[in-house]
């Protein structure tokens, strides 16, 4: 048996030290999304070097071990549910979903509920397309400009798109972190969904309280066409999803039906055309599924040597200096939620935080004897509230150049994942929503 050990981190610390040192130093010099000049499939290959060198034995037997942990049947389902996924958000985008649904929601809020129908808005947007950037680079330009026209504050009004889109990024079934967290946690989306929802409704409906208030006096004088049938495709993804269908099935289907809905309202919309863009949807989730291979091969390494379970048994050490005892619930959740919370400020990156913790999460649950539902919405929890709230995350980036302010003055407006965070440590506390591991 391997000795648990700290060195089998070295790899780890290596990526982490070389992704978030690259974005220091570039932020220093004043470039623009400093932190992913440097993307992380290329940042981790140093440190897979480190981890091969690192382990023992004959050279052939570790790099089977490294193949092994790619090859996991875990990250293959994850990199196909990844290409589903990308191929329906690229294809919905392309025949106008996205400003349909927004128009629509747009055209049955009232005035003076506009701010939190923006949330609203967003929210099921990021819901049905399973990505926070898609959703604010589509609805963020709106948004802005209905700000611009209604008086409605510049910056409440990104963060309520920001807080909407990590939301339904928290959520949704086709977003790369809940697929990552459940995968790794071994539970069904749907029921990590209701888990999560519990937990994430209350947070949005005392920000879209605040909000109200927010926006009360907003005007809006005109709102753009729209067509129903393009919004189609979202809420059949969205209802199948909750129906607990097969997460590659009601992918393809929204696939099918998005292309099909493009093909019989949109006179310039082919065949090929559609083909196109299911084929960028695939390139378009390019990083992340070759992350996801690279970060599986490299945990099978650091597991081999013993680096997770030094991890592991250091959580304990500290949750029974503070008081913890044996197959304590609640000190289990604490140290799931910390750990994917401290790898986010590092990695900015919620579903690497997610991969990164998803072994350890899953050996703490079985330790602390947590339901893996809940450590799963744990692990999304915390990693899309820290996501939310660093200045040097793409989300905030992103929205804060598009409003052409600074991302430090947009993350004290990101009021949703602010009270998340404080809605989910309570529910750690108060051990609700109750639940008992399968």
């Amino acid at each position: 048996m391997t000795k648990p050990t700290p060195l089998a981190l070295l790899p780890l610390l290596l990526f982490l030290v070389l992704f978030v040192g690259s974005g220091l130093w570039y932020q220093s010099q004043g470039v623009d999304f400093a932190f992913y000049q440097i993307q992380a499939p290329v940042a981790i290959l140093p440190a897979l070097v480190l981890a091969i060198l690192l382990s023992r034995g004959e050279l052939n037997k570790r790099i089977d071990t490294f193949m092994k942990g790619v090859g996991d049947q875990t990250i293959i389902t994850m990199v196909l549910i990844y290409l589903l996924a990308g191929a329906f958000a690229s294809v919905a985008k392309s025949i106008g979903g996205v400003d349909a649904t927004v128009n629509f929601g747009l055209s049955i809020i009232p005035t003076s509920f506009i701010l939190p129908g923006i949330f609203i808005i967003t929210a099921f947007v990021a819901t049905s397309m399973g990505t926070s950037m898609g959703t604010i680079a589509a609805i963020a330009p709106i948004a802005i400009g209905v700000a611009e026209a209604t008086d409605l504050p510049l910056l409440t009004t990104v963060g309520a798109v920001i807080g909407g889109a990590m939301f339904g990024d928290n959520l949704s079934i086709i977003s790369d972190t809940t697929i990552a967290a459940t995968r790794t946690q071994g539970c069904d989306m749907r029921d990590k969904f209701r888990m999560n929802f519990k937990i994430a409704l209350p947070a949005a409906i005392l920000v879209l309280i605040w909000l109200y208030f927010q926006g009360s006096e907003a005007h809006l004088s005109e709102v753009g066409d729209y067509d129903l049938w393009r919004v189609l495709p979202y809420v059949a993804v969205l209802v199948l999803a909750i129906l607990g269908v097969n997460v590659l099935l009601v992918l393809f289907t929204g696939i099918v039906l998005a292309g099909g809905v493009g093909l019989a309202t949109m006179a310039d919309y082919s065949v090929a055309n559609w083909s196109k863009d299911i084929y960028a949807g695939y390139t378009g989730m390019q990083e992340i599924m070759i992350l996801s291979l690279l970060i599986g091969g490299l945990g099978a390494l650091m597991k081999s040597q013993g680096g997770l379970d030094w991890i592991v048994q250091s959580i304990e050490r500290i949750s029974r200096a503070l008081g913890a005892k044996d197959g304590s619930q609640r000190a289990g959740e604490f140290s799931i939620s910390a750990s994917v919370a401290l790898t986010n400020l590092c990695t900015a990156n919620n579903t690497v935080s997610i991969l990164i913790n998803g072994s350890v999460a899953k050996d703490i649950a079985s330790r602390y004897n947590v339901d893996p539902r809940r450590s799963a919405s744990l692990l999304d929890i915390f990693a899309c509230v820290v996501q939310g709230l660093i200045p040097y995350g793409a989300q905030i980036l992103l929205a804060s150049s598009m409003a052409k302010v600074s991302p430090l003055e947009v993350i004290g407006h990101v009021q949703y994942s602010w009270v998340l965070a404080v809605v989910g440590l309570l529910s750690i506390v108060l051990a609700w929503p109750k639940s008992r591991r399968v």
